[in-house]
């Protein structure tokens, strides 16, 4: 499983804004027909448990697992 801190690397690698900067990483991404998604990156460290890893990238980052593997 990723990092918090591969995760956060992605989300720059990928283009995704950071929004806001407080006890979390709160990132944007502006899709080309206009729609939005959004991601929180924990400022914690270690890996992401496997069922919560899934739900980020199926909901929110919406890539496969080959595809975040090779942006970071």
């Amino acid at each position: 499983m990723p990092t918090w801190k591969e995760l956060k690397r992605f989300c720059e690698a990928d283009g995704w804004e950071l929004l806001r900067d407080t006890d979390h990483y709160y990132y944007q991404k502006r899709n080309y027909d206009g729609t939005k998604q959004f991601t929180k990156v924990s400022k914690g460290t270690g890996e992401i448990h496997k069922n919560l890893w899934n739900e980020i990238l199926k909901k929110q980052l919406q890539v496969t697992k080959e595809y975040f593997n090779g942006k970071i």
